[in-house]
């Protein structure tokens, strides 16, 4: 395993981290997801995101267990707020960010998150106020870092121009060989200003695991069977898509790597990526996935990959 500076904070977080929507404490059992915790570490992941509204309040909760008895600064651990936790509760005001942090932290058991990021912008509060809230809370000792999800470019470079607060060290968007909007604005954006790619999607909902294959039935026990994780999903399962993802295996095994570490590859060669998260409901896949970390690839077949894809990718 590889590690990578997340922007300008002193983190060197693990190149593939270990994400937690719509899988623990919702969608994969518990002695499956204490697995896939434990095969992270022994594959070398030091890095674990989560958010409140994964399963409101769910994941948390089972990731303060699953974490409890290893010592704290041996992880990384990150978490987000915004998403709805109850009718009332959503948003990053002032009163929102005192009360999900100190929620979250209740639920992970924990004195303190490395990373508490903005889940997305909130267009109902002034930035300002977030901010300060944010900054206090980092002086607080609550959260060691700042990170956002999501948000425009003119949402990150109002952050970036403000004085008096902490400054942001990750962005996290969606990113893959199928989606590729970051590129254009953001990730330029973030590179100039201390600022690392923690992505989340990088293999497409899983379309890139090349196990969707079109036409046919999707595989039992993958996402796209399961009501509790297949959110999102009908998008990617275009049978034009799907063709095209069937056709990237070629390059793969030319590569001497699975289609999925292929594609993780492919993230990781942005150098303004630090870090890829995955979702797994066995550890069989963390072990896969996290490989891709060591992989070498030739850029003339990325190269390959990108002609392939280029008329089927999502925007």
């Amino acid at each position: 395993m590889q590690y990578r500076q997340l922007g300008s904070s002193d983190l060197k977080v693990s190149d593939i981290s270990l994400g937690s929507w719509l899988t623990y404490g919702v969608g994969v059992d518990t002695s499956a997801a204490k697995a896939c915790i434990d095969a992270a570490f022994d594959a070398g992941i030091n890095f674990i995101d989560t958010a409140n509204v994964y399963g409101r309040g769910a994941a948390e909760t089972f990731l303060g267990d699953a974490l409890l008895g290893r010592k704290r600064d041996s992880y990384i651990l990150g978490t987000k707020l915004m998403g709805p936790m109850s009718d009332e509760d959503r948003g990053l005001s002032a009163a929102q960010v005192y009360k999900q942090i100190d929620a979250s932290l209740a639920r992970l058991k924990t004195d303190y998150v490395d990373l508490y990021q903005c889940h997305r912008y909130d267009p109902e509060t002034p930035l300002e106020e977030t901010m300060a809230a944010l900054t206090d809370i980092v002086k607080q000792g609550k959260v060691r870092y700042l990170g956002f999800s999501e948000w425009s470019p003119k949402n990150i470079q109002d952050a970036l121009d403000m004085t008096g607060v902490e400054k942001f060290v990750s962005s996290q968007p969606q990113y893959s060989m199928v989606w590729r909007r970051p590129e254009e604005k953001v990730i330029p954006l973030c590179a100039a200003n201390g600022i690392s790619q923690i992505v989340w999607s990088p293999l497409g909902q899983g379309i890139l695991s090349g196990k969707y294959i079109p036409g046919t039935d999707f595989p039992e026990g993958t996402r796209a069977t399961s009501d509790d994780m297949n959110n999102f999903m009908e998008r990617w399962l275009d049978d034009d898509l799907l063709t095209a993802v069937q056709a990237l295996k070629p390059l793969a095994e030319e590569a001497g790597a699975s289609l999925a570490q292929f594609a993780l590859a492919w993230v990781l060669r942005e150098p303004n990526v630090a870090s890829a998260i995955i979702g797994a409901s066995r550890p069989e896949q963390v072990f896969e996935n996290a490989a891709a970390s060591d992989l070498k690839i030739d850029a003339a077949l990325f190269a390959k990959a990108d002609e392939i894809l280029k008329p089927v990718q999502q925007s």
